[in-house]
């Protein structure tokens, strides 16, 4: 397998190491048990047999997160599910810290955080994924490394567990980027990932949704609309590692009764993911064909390379520019090599949190929120 070197971070991140990242890792995980409102952690990891080089890690990280962009209002959330929401997001977030604690690398991170969002049913990825036309699930995600620009993608799988553990399993063990539908279950059995019958992802709000769309006049129409409500709570995590890396994971159900094959942007790199040294990391929500044309992700961060501009400008200058002047609704969550971090959405809220490099937690779901 062909290795690239690693990017060089811009001139005001260079104060910090950019040791290398292998793109296999040190994989560690934090599994957390969010019951009636109260958060248990247990960690185990396994480490590669060299392990982190302890030299390299002298830098701050920081993580931020999101589930979803969309019509968020306090009145359509009840205070039992959104509690419940908070906590995970939040689980989700100091799982995918304490691996950058401990020096594990932004992919581990990102792969952490979104595999806990994954196994959520109130999430539109892994097992709370919305159903196809077909009244079926078809999944997509993707991750990306900042040091090196690989990248793993997936689309179109319908009964593995955790779609970003493929999605990495493809930047890791194959010579390619993106796998699709059978090809892709075939590889994830060879890889012996995990799968689930379809039981698993059944949820009686997602199927009431789809039911919903049917009864509209025009369903596959309905299945593209302007509301909201067919892509919110798509997933994902950028991170900064004390290496200096930078690393971008999404992942999806896609859209509620869409067409079955339909691909969003969450597993283009470039459109819903983007993790680049020299500039940021990008995991976008929202509606995707929009986001695919208007190049989202890699678009915030040629903008943070090439104009200088600040990270939260550039975000917000697509997001709340381009994207709105087209027609799009969404946002995204973005981290430069500094950890700067931007949550940015022109819709009324977004599931978001964050982990600065001071430490400073940030659990968000309305727009009013601010760190």
């Amino acid at each position: 397998m062909i290795r690239l070197r690693p990017l060089r971070a811009p001139t005001h991140a260079l104060a910090r190491a950019a040791g290398r990242v292998s793109r296999a890792g040190a994989f560690t995980r934090l599994a957390f048990a969010v019951t009636a409102g109260v958060l248990s952690m247990s960690a185990y990891s396994t480490a590669t047999a060299a392990g982190p080089d302890p030299a390299a890690q002298s830098g701050p990280v920081a993580i931020a997160l999101h589930a979803g962009a969309g019509t968020i209002s306090r009145d359509r959330l009840d205070p039992e599910t959104e509690e419940r929401i908070r906590a995970t997001l939040r689980a989700a977030a100091l799982a995918g810290h304490e691996v950058l604690k401990s020096g594990g690398s932004g992919i581990d991170a990102v792969l952490t955080a979104v595999t806990l969002l994954e196994d959520s049913p109130d999430f539109n990825a892994g097992r709370g994924a919305v159903f196809n036309a077909q009244g079926r699930h078809e999944m997509d995600a993707s991750i990306m490394n900042g040091a090196d620009l690989s990248a793993g993608a997936v689309a179109g799988v319908r009964l593995v567990r955790n779609p970003i553990t493929l999605a990495h399993r493809v930047l890791t063990d194959s010579p390619h980027v993106m796998l699709t539908g059978d090809g892709a279950e075939a590889f994830a059995r060879q890889q012996g990932i995990a799968f689930e019958d379809e039981a698993y992802f059944h949820t009686d709000y997602r199927w009431q949704q789809l039911q919903d769309a049917r009864a509209s006049d025009d369903p596959e129409a309905h299945a593209v609309s302007e509301s909201p409500d067919r892509w919110l709570s798509t997933v994902g995590a950028v991170a900064l590692d004390a290496a200096g890396n930078l690393a971008a994971a999404t992942s999806t159900g896609g859209t509620t009764n869409k067409r079955w094959g339909r691909v969003g942007d969450s597993p283009i790199i470039g459109a819903g993911t983007y993790a680049d040294n020299r500039s940021c990391a990008v995991s976008a929500t929202g509606h995707g064909e929009y986001f695919i044309r208007a190049t989202v992700a890699a678009d915030i961060c040629a903008r943070v390379r090439y104009q200088g501009v600040g990270l939260e400008q550039a975000a917000d200058s697509v997001i709340n520019g381009q994207l709105v002047d087209m027609g799009g609704d969404g946002g995204v969550i973005a981290i430069d090599p500094d950890g700067n971090i931007a949550l940015v959405f022109n819709t009324a809220g977004m599931y978001r949190a964050s982990i600065d490099t001071t430490g400073r937690t940030f659990i968000g779901i309305y727009r009013e929120e601010t760190p």
